[in-house]
């Protein structure tokens, strides 16, 4: 059944019109789909209308089928497509407002050894619908509508590798920040991608102003390919040359996730090596000491060890910071909670 939260608001809008129904009408069901109103909810549609539409359409792509909450503060979100598969995502609130990680595929084929969202491997691509679905329902689960919205930030660091599913995603953030319905701002979306160098340079031809967020890992490519099969595809040097060109077209800042794991990438040397590669880029790296997964044998560094290896890098005047560790009690590594649910342990 298709979704009709997958039309933007010119195609919601030829919908409607080939029901013979007034140009109207699109702003009431685009209001109703942003608040993430099922059918039984709109009451300000003609009862045939919305009969009409349920033959076809479903209102809403996903529930939320289990929330946890973590001792932070941390809301990790398991929910259900209406195909019956299970997705993920994290609500992590700051001083500065609340964000969402939102999953963009079922799964991922990247197999990456630290991540638990590879271990049943890819099963479809989300639709630019069910990725916005992710957003409107928790922001519709904490109070808020599309004109008074509970959710200020995004990053699509979720299950999946967002440019492997090209199409929908930027098709999801142009619907997110449409000023016609939730707009979040761009300059509050971040796409981390384990470095899909093509997809990289199409992307900065999409006049976004998202923040690009690039999941390196490792200073070479040797201690890469030991965690990132996706190594063995694309070099470093071409991921960081495609980095320049993306800054160079959209004047955005880049960012580096760099998860720190005991005796494989955490040392000096490592860190040493970081400072060369990115040395003249306007980027900032983000250091995120491992959760651990336990269907894998890889251990994250500790904290004590993250903030020396910051400090090697602030003294060579790489910008970096220690990302403050969250969700931890709650599965909140991409993939755990829905790995734990398809092996019946929850």
């Amino acid at each position: 059944m298709l979704n009709l939260l997958d039309y933007n608001y010119e195609e919601l809008n030829n919908l409607v019109m080939s029901y013979k129904e007034p140009k109207y009408r699109t702003n009431q069901l685009y209001s109703a789909l942003q608040n993430y109103k099922n059918a039984e909810e709109i009451s300000n549609l003609p009862k045939n209308f919305v009969a009409n539409l349920k033959e076809k359409y479903s209102f809403c792509p996903l529930t939320i089928i289990k929330k946890q909450t973590g001792k932070d503060g941390t809301l990790k979100f398991l929910y259900k497509l209406n195909d019956g598969n299970i997705i993920e995502g994290v609500l992590m609130s700051y001083k500065y407002g609340n964000t969402i990680c939102v999953s963009t595929q079922v799964g991922c084929r990247m197999g990456c050894k630290f991540c638990a969202s590879t271990l049943n491997g890819l099963v479809r691509n989300l639709t630019s619908g069910e990725i916005l679905a992710q957003v409107l329902c928790v922001n519709k689960e904490l109070g808020g509508t599309y004109q008074d919205r509970k959710i200020t930030n995004i990053v699509l660091m979720g299950s999946g590798e967002p440019l492997d599913n090209y199409d929908n995603v930027v098709k999801f953030i142009k619907m997110v920040s449409c000023d016609k319905g939730i707009n979040i701002s761009q300059r509050n979306i971040s796409l981390s991608t384990c470095g899909l160098v093509e997809k990289i340079d199409q992307l900065k031809d999409e006049n976004l102003q998202i923040t690009l967020t690039i999941s390196l890992h490792a200073p070479n490519d040797d201690i890469r390919k030991q965690t990132m099969p996706i190594a063995n595809k694309y070099k470093i040097k071409d991921i960081i040359d495609a980095t320049k060109r993306y800054f160079n077209k959209t004047k955005r800042r880049i960012v580096f996730e760099y998860a720190l794991i005991e005796n494989v990438n955490d040392s000096f040397e490592c860190a040493d090596e970081l400072c060369t590669l990115l040395k003249g880029l306007s980027c900032h790296v983000n250091l995120i000491p491992l959760n651990d997964v336990k269907e894998r044998s890889l251990r994250g560094t500790t904290r004590k060890r993250a903030y020396a290896f910051m400090d090697r890098l602030l003294s060579n005047n790489i910008s970096a910071t220690v990302r403050r560790t969250m969700g931890e009690d709650i599965d909140g590594a991409c993939g755990q909670l829905r790995a734990k649910y398809l092996n019946n342990n929850i």
